[in-house]
């Protein structure tokens, strides 16, 4: 019976992305000449590739391009492994502590009771370091009559001072109006109006 070669498996596109995320090391560089960061960070300067690679392999460590885009491109003389690990917690922490963006809908006509509701749940997400966007949409007849809902959404933004501070104006676009809050550093925010809840509410995520 005759027998067939197999086929050799293509690699993954997962790893075929995984891979290419990765910076370029020693000899996978491609510059003629790079500027080189020695393992305590200072600056050695614009050297030709062969001598800095010269310069990692006496030191016992890797060549790794960090700036590839830089004329010419920065290199650091560092542990690959160790480099990649260090860079693995810095984008972990970046992520955990960057502020979700929430939204609250408010009505022209909104009364006292459901303002009150809002107005603690605003409070909460800023106090939290949440960005805020309070929103409103006329509806019928309050369009001739914007003003009514710019207030509104003014009034929520004022009665958060406490928490955050407006990034800008209240902005009427058509039939929607909004106004987008940052929190106040940690140290300044001051609940007034209830306390943070554990989970987010029914507000929406952006």
């Amino acid at each position: 019976m005759v027998g067939f070669p197999k086929k050799s498996k293509k690699p993954s596109p997962f790893f075929k992305k995984q891979f290419s995320n990765l910076p370029r090391k020693n000899k996978q560089i491609r510059a003629r000449e790079v500027r080189v960061i020695d393992a305590n960070g200072h600056q050695i300067g614009v050297l030709p590739l062969q001598d800095a690679l010269e310069a990692a392999q006496n030191a016992g460590l890797d060549l790794v391009e960090i700036s590839p885009n830089a004329q010419p491109p920065v290199c650091k003389i560092v542990d690959f492994g160790k480099y990649m690990y260090d860079e693995g917690k810095k984008s972990k922490s970046n992520k955990s502590a960057s502020a979700k963006l929430k939204e609250i809908k408010l009505g022209a006509l909104i009364g006292d009771g459901d303002f009150e509701t809002k107005r603690r749940q605003a409070e909460g997400f800023l106090f939290k370091g949440n960005k805020l966007k309070v929103f409103l949409n006329l509806r019928g007849r309050q369009m001739g009559n914007p003003q009514l809902g710019v207030d509104v959404v003014q009034r929520m933004a004022d009665d958060l001072k406490n928490v955050g501070v407006a990034d800008g104006k209240v902005t009427l676009s058509g039939r929607n109006i909004f106004v987008m809050m940052s929190p106040l550093p940690t140290a300044k925010r001051v609940l007034v109006y209830g306390k943070p809840t554990e989970d987010d509410g029914d507000a929406d995520p952006m």
